[in-house]
């Protein structure tokens, strides 16, 4: 066992002797969120034990695959609340911040439930009893396969392989992002001995856009701009470019791969105007901080990948700031 598996022996005695689990992930769930939690849910009820998934938002399209006969709830506060009071434990994946669980933080905070985090982001808050953390790893689904491993080498199923295989492969932009390493492919190989299939996984999650996403894509990147001499690339999505083209802030999904892949850009954002405010996504390469220009405006992240919310309406302002400050994090690198 290495170091950055510490706090899994503290966790594996939690999961043995429990019952009763409630699994959650972050507001607009991800593959990597979704994954985790269904494989782990998957597990659980392969094991004898009660587990239910409760999100604070709909499950998006892309990975409904994942959940045909639809066990993910969303969270309604008279029918799920008194799960959240009643469970043993809960388990809170892909996110170490109890905002970003939403309308669900206040009851899971409240529960007197055994509280459980899984999680390889950076700057953890104070909220659960035992942590599994490790903010090197490719993925949440990374741990929970090391967590399920760790439990029963052959315990695991054709679909708890499925969903850690996708939790995997999205979070790793397909096996291509900086952390993948020989290890994450050796587990990925184990998954496909265990029955996922990295074909129609990549399909359905990839590969099955509707034409009302594929036009809003259009759209966005008529209106990509180059700043710093080529080295900063932005897009814009507003909430009439979602409406025209029939679209949801979910269909926006991997939208940041476009501006990153000009040549010469190494840094991206993407401005994506909600209902109640601006959703801000931020990308770099190599030693740009992204994560840091994205805590100036909220947000938090990984080095190369982070994103940020802001409450204000006035799109041409926040971009107007966020370029500004991004500005900097250019030229401290080109000091460098």
């Amino acid at each position: 066992m290495t170091s950055r598996d510490h706090r899994l022996e503290e966790l594996l005695p939690f999961i043995r002797s429990s019952r009763s689990f409630v699994l959650t992930t972050h507001v607009n769930p991800d593959g990597d969120g979704l994954g985790s939690e269904l494989a782990l849910a998957h597990w659980l009820a392969d094991h004898g034990k009660e587990a239910l998934i409760i999100n604070t938002s709909p499950t998006p399209e892309m990975y409904r695959f994942l959940d045909p006969g639809g066990a993910i709830r969303t969270y309604d506060e008279s029918r799920d609340a008194p799960a959240l009071r009643a469970a043993e434990v809960i388990v809170v994946l892909d996110t170490n911040q109890p905002g970003r669980l939403d309308t669900m933080q206040e009851v899971v905070l409240r529960s007197p439930a055994r509280k459980l985090c899984i999680d390889h982001h950076l700057d953890p808050e104070p909220f659960a009893e035992v942590y599994f953390l490790d903010e090197d790893a490719t993925s949440t689904g990374e741990l929970v396969y090391r967590l399920l491993h760790a439990l029963s080498a052959e315990g695991i199923s054709p679909r708890v392989a499925e969903a850690l295989y996708c939790a995997i492969m999205t979070d790793t932009g397909s096996f291509r992002y900086p952390r993948t390493d020989p290890e994450i492919f050796r587990i990925a190989a184990r998954l496909i001995e265990r029955g996922a299939d990295p074909v129609e996984t990549y399909t359905r999650v990839y590969e099955q856009w509707s034409s009302g996403r594929m036009k809003l894509l259009g759209e966005m990147l008529a209106g990509l701009t180059l700043e710093s001499g080529g080295r900063l690339a932005h897009v814009t999505v507003t909430r009439e470019m979602l409406r025209r083209t029939g679209t949801r802030e979910e269909d926006t999904d991997t939208f940041t791969v476009y501006p990153m892949s000009i040549a010469g850009v190494v840094a991206g954002i993407l401005f994506l105007e909600t209902d109640d405010g601006i959703k801000i996504s931020f990308r770099s390469r190599g030693d740009i901080p992204i994560n840091a220009l994205a805590r100036e405006f909220g947000g938090n992240g990984h080095k190369n990948a982070a994103g940020a919310r802001l409450a204000e309406m006035d799109l041409s302002r926040v971009k107007q700031r966020v370029l500004a400050a991004a500005e900097r994090y250019l030229t401290t690198q080109e000091v460098q």
